[in-house]
């Protein structure tokens, strides 16, 4: 079932509980490849890269068991260094066994990362560190090939040219653990998936200060014990479900979420003519008329996410007035604004940044998703959009959003899974 079909407008209306964050899952997933121990994850989010990421540990010489929303993760096989090709293709998170590999193992073979084409992403300060620290690397036929006796604490600079790097400081941080000595990282990730990360590794015995900073201090240790972990919120689907909200005009109430993590997001809400109520685990949203023109730059975080950049674009797009969206993140990330043209929207490409002039509503139509965040986009226009609205390739959203269809449906959407046949050809 790789198409999705929305009738619209309905206005999304109710309550509904957050998931745990497939961003901070997945590199504390990798990360358990340090220990020997069991270890226990709830709020693992159920979605294919989690699905992906269980399979490759697997390959890795770990027992992995899910229930429900539980993850039971323990090496049974120290031996295995290779990651399969074939898994690590499919998502660009699985090159974090990388730092966990080498730390533990000695050794790591592991593939060029893959995922969603939004623009050049280097692992070049991924490899960098990493030598930083003692190991040996080379490129092999699309394998990165690390080796180290043991990893020693050194000082590396993560600054990339476009702010830090989240899956480089993940697999750095994880690595640094047991590292001998202390291991400076600046110009850290400040994501709120990276202070995860830390807190995981530091409920497994790791010694880390800085946390949240952008810069943090690793002193390494012999070896790490096992434990149970909940996984934080995921604050890119609290956000994606506000804005279904918001572009519907309806009224949500989201439960089980932080919204400390989402004060960018919240603020330019408010700013577009949203009501917001929060409480330390809550947030509550009504929007009562089309939003206000609201220009956003994608940032590192704290700044405005990438990650909900095309969500934002088709809120916008329903705007009174024009709004200007760029991205200093993924400037080449912007696959949605072709497909919200086909269902009315009013954008203008250039270079980094789209400009977006309001109009009245969405029509229905065929469009085609590109990957994760565009789908979502989609979707929000689909929900908000007068007829029918198809959506190609809409698989990308079982990669990032857990049961969307079910909670979408309870929220008022009339939204069904189509079979491939079903699609209708792009017009």
């Amino acid at each position: 079932m790789n198409g999705l079909w929305i009738r619209g407008p309905t206005r999304m209306v109710g309550q509904m509980t957050v998931s745990g964050s497939k961003n901070a899952a997945l590199p504390i997933m990798a990360a358990s490849l340090l220990t020997d121990q069991p270890v226990r994850l709830s709020r693992v989010p159920e979605l294919t890269d989690t699905a992906t990421l269980e399979r490759l540990l697997r390959t890795l010489g770990m027992a992995v068991e899910r229930r429900g929303n539980q993850v039971h993760l323990e090496t049974l096989d120290c031996r295995p260094v290779r990651a399969d090709r074939r898994l690590v293709r499919r998502m660009r998170a699985s090159f974090c066994v990388l730092g966990p590999l080498l730390a533990r193992r000695r050794r790591a073979v592991v593939p060029l990362p893959g995922g969603c084409r939004i623009g050049d992403r280097p692992i070049d300060l991924h490899l960098r560190g990493l030598a930083a620290l003692g190991a040996e690397i080379a490129i092999q036929r699309g394998h990165v090939v690390a080796r180290a006796k043991r990893l020693r604490g050194a000082r590396i600079d993560l600054t990339g040219p476009r702010g830090p790097t989240v899956t480089g400081t993940a697999n750095l941080l994880s690595a640094a653990v047991l590292a001998r000595g202390t291991t400076v990282l600046t110009g850290a990730a400040r994501e709120p998936e990276i202070v995860d990360l830390g807190r995981f590794l530091e409920s497994l015995g790791a010694i880390i200060d800085g946390l949240g900073t952008d810069t943090i201090t690793v002193r390494g240790v012999a070896g790490l014990g096992g434990g149970d972990y909940t996984i934080l919120p995921d604050r890119i689907e609290t956000a994606t479900l506000l804005l279904a909200a918001a572009v519907t005009r309806g009224a949500v109430l989201l439960t089980g979420a932080a919204p400390e993590q989402l004060t960018a997001v919240l603020d330019c809400l408010c700013r577009a003519g949203a009501a917001v109520e929060t409480t330390a685990t809550s947030i509550r949203l009504a929007m009562s008329g089309p939003p206000v023109a609201t220009s956003v730059v994608a940032q590192p975080y704290p700044g405005f996410p990438t990650d909900v950049q095309a969500q934002w674009t088709a809120l916008m797009c329903l705007s009174e007035g024009v709004a200007t969206i760029r991205d200093d993140v993924f400037p080449q990330r912007f696959s949605h604004v072709a497909e919200l043209r086909r269902l009315g929207g009013q954008l203008m490409r250039r270079g980094a940044a789209v400009r977006v002039t309001g109009v009245e509503a969405f029509c229905g139509g065929t469009v085609a998703a590109c990957d994760l965040r565009a789908s979502a986009a989609l979707v929000l226009a689909g929900l908000a959009g007068h007829g029918e609205t198809r959506i190609r390739r809409a698989y990308h959203l079982d990669r990032g959003y857990e049961c969307y269809q079910e909670k979408l449906t309870a929220l008022g959407a009339k939204i069904a899974r189509i079979a491939p046949a079903a699609e209708a050809v792009i017009r």
